[in-house]
Order: C-alpha cells, then structure tokens, then sequence
C-alpha cells in the first residue's frame, strides 16, 4: 500500500511542533525540480513531531531503521531494542513492542525489513545477526553469518561496523544485509553486502556477497531496494564542530563480482565493484526553515539513518528519511519527505 508523502497526510493531524514545508507546483518538463537537492532528488518536507517524546514509557527515538507494513502503516526500529508502529497519518506511535536475542538481552538493532506475512527480519550488528520476529517480538529464529563477517576476533569486522542495512530484493526472494564499515584486510572504504536467497517460506542460505566503495570518511548506514531492482545506497558520516554528511546513492549490482571467497578487497585486484551513481548530496537541500541544535553544514542535516520507499509510481519514488538522535539534547528525531527520480 502506497504511504502518502509527509507533506500530504501530516497536515491534518500533526500538532503546532511540526515543521512542514510545501514542495509546490510540479516542475516545468527539463526543468529542476522545485525544493530541489539535485536534479534527481527534491524534498516535500520535514516533521519533528516525535523529538524527543515518550510512548507508553518508552523513549520514541533512537530510530535506525524503517519500514511499511502490510496495512499501510509504519514501522520504525529504534537501536534500543523497540519496534514502533506508526501512524502513516501523523507519525504518532500506535504500538511498541520489545525485541531481545536469545539470551532475553537488547540488541543494538539497525536494519529492517517485513515479510508478506508479518514477521519482521531485524539485524544486529552487535555479533553481527539477522533474526526472525514475529508481529509480538516473539523470536522465531536467524540467518546463517559468514565467520569474517563477525566481531573480531571472532571474526574479521570491527565492532559497530556491522549490519547496518537491511533490504528484500527480486520480490522479496533475496536478502541483502549492507556492512557499515570494512573487514580487516580489506582497503578503508570498501564495505560488503551480504545476501541471502530464499529457499520456502522460512529457509534462507547464504549467497553472493559484493563490494562497495564507499566516499571518503562515509559509512553506509541504509540500503532500500528499488522497483527496477537497483539499490538506493544512504552513506553518512559526522565532523565534530562541522556536522553530518549526508549523500544518497543509486548502486546496481548487476556485473559486480561475487566476492564471498574473496579474503582482501584491495579496489585494484580485477574486482568489479557495485557501481554507484551521486543521486543527491543533501546539503545542498533548501533548510526549508529547519534549525539544528549543533553545527551543521545545512541545518536541516542531523544524524540520518533510517530509509524506506513509500510509494513509486512512473520511476518516481517517494522516499522516507529518519535520523537517529541517540537520546542526546544536541540531536534530533526528524523525519525527511523526498521524491527521487532514477
């Protein structure tokens, strides 16, 4: 079910501490769009409706991770073990409920994506894990990891640098989990994206993994699958006393090489890397009146981590951003409205 733009089905319902900003009348055919951040990418709006607020006692923030459920409405993974259903109206949460590993401890919780029957599939990029929930937080089961994939020294990834992404391709048949940062042994920058096929309804085993070169000082923090089977990439990374660097890309990873009995990604070994495409860079996205609580390049920039697509229609996607305030006064939960066009 398409999910409204923020800009359309907020309005109505979201209280006077909601910023939102129109987009306007629709470009001129060749022409740049209005509220442009590139020729690919404009912004509708932005809410932060949700900073800083309590839900049933729960802190509602931290978000790592969106999604849209089967019946339309949103579902947001805070890194503190929650899982948030939301309002697509009005953001407002509607339900929460607790994840926890097999031992019953928290998760440090980053990617998400929902089946057609419910259940959600959560990673971790504590250990690194991919795990099965069902709609009550009840643990269903997990995915197989590849030893170098995990926590040194148990295995070659550098702790928080894990699983940061989580997305469903070809119909929901392939899993792909982004790494955040590199392995040990492989040059700065690269990162690798392990999938996963589908075998029956609850069966996935492993299979190809590829590499991608992120920018310089950048990690990937999101991948959403697209319509035409591409991805779109979401790499950020933070200055002290400059601010966040946010940039969203196209990658496709038809020709890229199947890198999984790869030991070391070096950029210059014959590897054909996932080819990447500059869709925006959002710093040069209109501030739309937003203020930020430390510096930042554009204050309309905070600590963006979350991605989902809600809606596509004739190569235009309508694309929900969310950043992750870490439950600290100098940052923000703020929801971003974008139209992409590829």
């Amino acid at each position: 079910m398409r999910l409204r733009s923020v800009l359309a089905t907020l309005t109505a319902g979201l209280t006077a501490a909601t910023c939102l900003t129109a987009a306007g009348p629709a470009a001129a055919a060749g022409a740049p769009p209005r509220n442009a951040c590139s020729p690919s990418v404009s912004i509708d709006g932005f809410s932060d409706a949700l900073d800083k607020t309590t839900y049933e006692g729960t802190f509602v923030g931290n978000f790592s991770a969106l999604a849209v459920d089967r019946d339309g409405k949103l579902a947001a993974l805070s890194d503190r073990s929650s899982l948030f259903t939301l309002d697509r109206k009005t953001l407002q949460p509607r339900s929460v409920v607790a994840l926890a590993d097999e031992n019953k401890a928290a998760l440090d919780s980053e990617g998400l994506v929902i089946e057609r029957d419910g259940t959600r599939l959560v990673s971790s990029e504590g250990e690194p894990a991919v795990r099965r929930y069902g709609r009550d937080g009840a643990l269903l089961g997990r995915l197989p990891v590849p030893d170098d994939l995990r926590v040194a020294p148990a295995g070659r990834a550098a702790t928080n640098q894990t699983f940061e992404a989580l997305t469903f391709r070809n119909g929901g048949r392939t899993l792909l989990a982004g790494m955040e940062g590199s392995l040990s042994g492989d040059t700065a920058g690269i990162v690798r994206f392990q999938t996963w096929h589908r075998h029956g309804s609850q069966d996935f085993r492993l299979a190809a993994q590829y590499g991608y070169r992120a920018d310089t000082g950048l990690g990937v923090v999101e991948t959403t699958a697209t319509p035409d089977g591409r991805l779109l990439v979401l790499e950020r990374g933070f200055t002290s006393g400059v601010g966040n660097t946010v940039r969203l890309y196209a990658a496709d990873l038809r020709r890229a090489t199947d890198t999984s009995g790869i030991e070391n990604l070096t950029g210059q070994d014959g590897v054909r890397l996932i080819k990447k495409t500059l869709l925006a860079d959002l710093v040069n996205c209109p501030t739309l009146g937003a203020t930020a609580k430390q510096p930042q390049p554009n204050p309309l920039l905070d600590n963006i981590e979350a991605m989902t697509v809600t809606g596509h229609r004739h190569g235009r996607l309508k694309v929900l951003l969310a950043s992750d305030d870490n439950q600290n006064a100098a940052q923000i939960t703020r929801f971003y409205s974008l139209r992409v066009r590829l």
